[in-house]
């Protein structure tokens, strides 16, 4: 569901030398925005309870972020790093750095059918991605914010078939790249898609104790469909329950879920439109926002070579008694608007 942008080069063997070709690529991309919150609020988080756009009415760096990836025979290095506050919220359990290991893994492939992989990766639960030019959004959904980011661990993948692989591992908790005598958890995917490619699914999980005294299970799919090179659309929807275990624990488990909707339209190369509609409910407000939360975010992406322009307007709403946000005086209100404007670029 995710695409690169990617710069190939290969380095050449030695005369006489019978080792081929090792096929080295390298990619990278930056990006920085303009927010500004029409409450015109004067405290953080500004009206902003997603991930990475924390301001208002501020000129903004996001993330600088270089991957390198080698292959040789059946092996293989990705190691992909940022640098930047986008960076250090992506890693927020390491020690607050805003530079940042995004993902660091091995793979071994000892037939076309099978591929295992140790490391840090980036999760394969949700639709987002933490790299800016992955998304057609630039903020970011409620899902993807109170979602996994990463795991570290081992996992294989399974080719069953010409369009079906199955991958199953077994990680730290949620977003920890150090883990030393916490639980680990179990994580899968079941990836298919139709014969021509237009319909694709994606069913993800994880789930085991999270922490000592946590116990979760979070089941996601997403889904996409290309109706031709104009439009396509793309669903996704999660549940994460979660139960406290221990001195004080219940063997209830309490839910919060979510469901998103993305509209694509390329009415032509240079220009896109996406516009997002996404629903949250959490009435046991395990998020610690609201019983209820929608968002409409519109983007359009505007294509100048490898740079991508990004206005985008949204607007959030919590449940009628939670009053998420706030005005200029401070005081609550359950409605907010937002402008924003981004620059990224990719190569």
């Amino acid at each position: 569901m995710l695409t690169t942008a990617l710069l190939t080069a290969a380095f050449a063997t030695e005369p006489g030398d019978s080792v081929q070709k090792k096929p080295f690529v390298f990619s990278g991309s930056a990006d920085g925005y303009y927010r500004y919150n029409f409450s015109n609020p004067q405290e953080g988080p500004y009206n902003n309870r997603t991930s990475f756009t924390n301001s208002h009415n501020s000129f903004e760096l996001g993330m600088i972020s270089l991957k390198a990836a080698h292959t040789i025979g059946k092996v293989g290095l990705v190691a992909d790093v940022g640098f930047g506050r986008r960076a250090e919220e992506f890693s927020y359990n390491d020690d607050n750095t805003r530079f940042a290991i995004k993902q660091l893994y091995v793979t071994y492939a000892p037939t076309e059918k099978l591929k295992f992989t140790a490391g840090s990766w980036a999760t394969h639960i949700g639709y987002e991605s933490v790299d800016p030019y992955l998304n057609r959004n630039y903020s970011m959904s409620y899902m993807f914010s109170y979602g996994p980011f990463f795991h570290t661990g081992v996992k294989a993948e399974i080719g069953m078939g010409d369009k079906t692989t199955l991958m199953v591992g077994l990680a730290n908790p949620t977003d920890f790249k150090s883990a030393s005598a916490m639980p680990k958890m179990v994580i899968g995917q079941l990836a298919t898609s139709s014969h021509d490619d237009k319909l694709k699914v994606y069913i993800n999980y994880q789930g085991g104790r999270a922490q000592d005294a946590l116990r979760l299970h979070q089941e996601d799919i997403v889904l996409s469909y290309l109706i031709n090179s104009k439009l396509s659309f793309s669903y996704n929807g999660t549940m994460q329950q979660r139960r406290a275990i221990g001195e004080g624990g219940s063997d209830e488990y309490h839910t919060w879920w979510g469901s998103a909707l993305y509209a694509n339209l390329d009415p032509q190369p240079w220009l896109g439109f996406t516009l997002r509609a996404e629903y949250t409910g959490d009435k046991n407000r395990l998020l610690g926002l609201s019983k209820n939360l929608f968002e409409t975010t519109l983007s359009s992406n505007i294509r100048i070579d490898n740079l991508t322009i990004i206005p985008e307007i949204r607007l959030d709403r919590s449940s009628d008694d939670d009053n998420l946000f706030a005005n200029k005086a401070g005081n609550s209100k359950k409605a907010t608007v937002s402008g924003l404007l981004a620059a990224v670029y990719s190569f």
